[in-house]
């Protein structure tokens, strides 16, 4: 496992317990601990990072509150099977069926839509300067599990249903379907990450100091129209992201 002595505060003013979580998520995301691995015992790890046992125990429960690592009692605290999905980024880019399985596709909840004016660089990427846009929040989930949260611009002049078909299909593809648009193509996906905001970690349902994937997109018509912007935040811990380049010709 990752070698750190001693922890008291970061320079960002996060507390021990915090940093002690995340360099044993780490442990985990890269594969150092393996689903069923159980992990140092209290006294372990307050020795390892210089810390008291109440500190290292606030970090073991804060991975357990997402779901990582649980206590079996008599026994230890073990690291849990979550499933980590891929999601494949390309010319196609189909969420619903990338990050789904054979026995659950993911599905888009609908948490609030709104038509009003959006942010220059957006209007300027849409081709929407001086028309309002749709906005709509949406959360995703796959085998039960909340694996990422978006924010879409629509021009609501091309779509202006597209927050109704939305909440009827679940998906943005169907949707699109719905409104006369039948292919779509990725032109462009910047990729980022950032610790999660307050709301991005309760809907997400994340713990303190939880890392998500930040990916601003655009999407055209095969004829290069714009036709939608979103910014998904995907949990870290759930998603792993594969761009896949085109074919030289």
């Amino acid at each position: 496992m990752t070698d750190h002595p001693s922890v008291s505060r970061s320079n960002s003013g996060y507390s021990a317990w915090r940093l002690i979580s995340e360099e044993l998520r780490l442990d985990i995301d890269g594969g150092r601990l393996h689903t069923g691995d159980r992990l140092p015992t209290e006294n372990v790890l307050a020795e390892r990072f210089g810390v008291n046992r109440h500190t290292a125990r606030q970090a073991i429960a804060a991975l357990a509150e997402e779901g990582l690592v649980e206590s079996r009692r008599g026994s230890g605290t073990f690291v849990t099977g979550h499933a980590v999905r891929l999601h494949r980024i390309g010319l196609r880019t189909r969420m619903t069926t990338s990050l789904g399985d054979q026995s659950a596709s993911a599905t888009i909840r609908v948490l609030h839509n709104a038509i009003e004016d959006a942010p220059s660089e957006i209007a300027r990427r849409l081709g929407i300067d001086g028309r309002r846009a749709i906005r709509v929040e949406t959360t995703r989930s796959a085998g039960g599990q909340q694996i990422s949260v978006s924010t879409h611009w629509f021009d609501v002049e091309r779509v202006p249903d597209i927050a109704t078909a939305l909440r009827r299909t679940g998906s943005v593809t169907a949707a699109l379907h719905a409104s006369g648009i039948d292919d779509y193509v990725r032109a462009s996906t910047v990729v980022g990450a950032r610790h999660a905001t307050i709301t991005e970690s309760e809907l997400l349902t994340l713990g303190p100091g939880a890392i998500v994937l930040v990916t601003e997109a655009l999407d055209t018509l095969p004829d290069g129209t714009p036709l939608q912007h979103v910014m998904t935040r995907f949990s870290a811990q759930r998603v792993r992201l594969d761009i896949e380049h085109p074919r030289a010709d």
